[in-house]
């Protein structure tokens, strides 16, 4: 079965540019295409795509705001969100993340990455480009956090720490279990045990815990 995908940005031309990108790739199917974020925002609950990838620019309503009617914490049953633009350092970027998006990636990501991220929304997982991680991640430990972190559930066990760092840093599983020479299936359930104590709902949170709680510094890629 496809994964079904609506479209939300202001220009025409780009609107249609993913869209032929994205169903020229296998097992995706491009369902809707939304002008403005109010329209995306109606669209996708009355056709509830499997992913919802959103311009962060718009006009009625913004990325952002869609992100989090779609999305957010409060949302009883949230749709997967990909927030798409032009802007590696936009300052909504951080706030759409933390609204409940599941990637990031810029209009120029091409179309393996972009099919990429879809899927993996579509599969409850996150993704930032990896071209940005660092940026985004540095500009969020610069700045700091709005609260102070919050503690986990249990205590997190070595293991669970060494797949911490490396989520944090934009390791994918696979390269995760290559470099602690553990399995992919062990992998994903140190992600799953990760998200259940910290009490996030996907990568990208596991990776800003990390900068809040100092795990790991800006700039640091081993």
């Amino acid at each position: 079965m496809s994964v079904r995908v609506l479209v939300a940005d202001d220009q025409e031309i780009v609107r249609t540019g993913l869209t032929m990108i994205l169903n020229a790739q296998p097992g995706i199917e491009v369902v809707a295409e939304a002008p403005d974020g109010r329209r995306a925002v109606d669209l996708a609950r009355q056709l509830r795509p499997d992913v919802c990838l959103l311009d962060v620019r718009m006009p009625e309503m913004d990325g952002l705001e869609a992100t989090r009617l779609l999305a957010g914490p409060d949302v009883a049953d949230p749709l997967a969100v990909v927030v798409i633009t032009t802007f590696d350092l936009d300052e909504y970027v951080y706030a759409a993340l933390r609204a409940g998006a599941r990637g990031f990636l810029l209009k120029d990501a091409g179309p393996a990455l972009l099919a990429q991220a879809v899927h993996a929304a579509a599969n409850g997982d996150a993704l930032i480009a990896p071209s940005v991680t660092t940026r985004l991640l540095r500009t969020f430990a610069d700045t700091g956090p709005a609260r102070p972190p919050r503690q986990p559930i249990d205590p997190l066990t070595d293991r669970e720490e060494q797949v911490l760092t490396r989520v944090a840093r934009g390791r994918t599983n696979n390269e995760i279990a290559d470099e602690l020479y553990i399995t992919l299936s062990t992998v994903k359930t140190h992600v799953t045990a990760l998200m259940l104590k910290l009490g996030v709902r996907n990568r990208v949170e596991i990776a800003m815990w990390a900068y809040e709680t100092n795990r790991v510094r800006p700039g640091s890629t081993s």
